[in-house]
């Protein structure tokens, strides 16, 4: 019986090693690709960042202005004025969604007493 528990053993050990052997494989790939899709955030925000300073660079004021002027018979901006916006008396609100009441209800009336007070 001793020889049987002592090659199940063995087996088993066997077994374990592998299965740790494969795992350690797999954990070792895994963290690759996370580096790798790490590598790939951080460039991917650089990207953002000198997109993001290029628009504000693009859509300086002065420039938009000088562009407005020198493609005025192309476009025909103009520059905004106050003028141009509404008031809030201007503004159109929807109606109301309550329904008209075509027939009160009385609601007033005698309550029915309880026996016994």
């Amino acid at each position: 019986m001793r020889p049987v528990l002592y090659v199940l053993s063995f087996l088993a050990l066997i077994a374990l090693g592998f299965w740790a052997y494969r795992e350690n494989y797999t954990t070792q790939a895994a963290l690759k690709e996370v580096e790798t899709l790490q590598r790939q955030i951080v460039g991917l925000r650089e990207a953002l960042a000198l997109q993001r300073a290029e628009w504000a660079y693009l859509n300086r004021p002065d420039r938009l202005r000088e562009l407005a002027t020198a493609n005025f018979d192309r476009l025909g901006l103009l520059p905004m004025e106050p003028g141009q916006f509404g008031t809030p008396n201007q503004i159109a609100y929807p109606r109301s969604a309550f329904p008209e009441i075509d027939m009160p209800i009385d609601i007033q009336g005698d309550l029915p007493l309880e026996e016994g007070l």
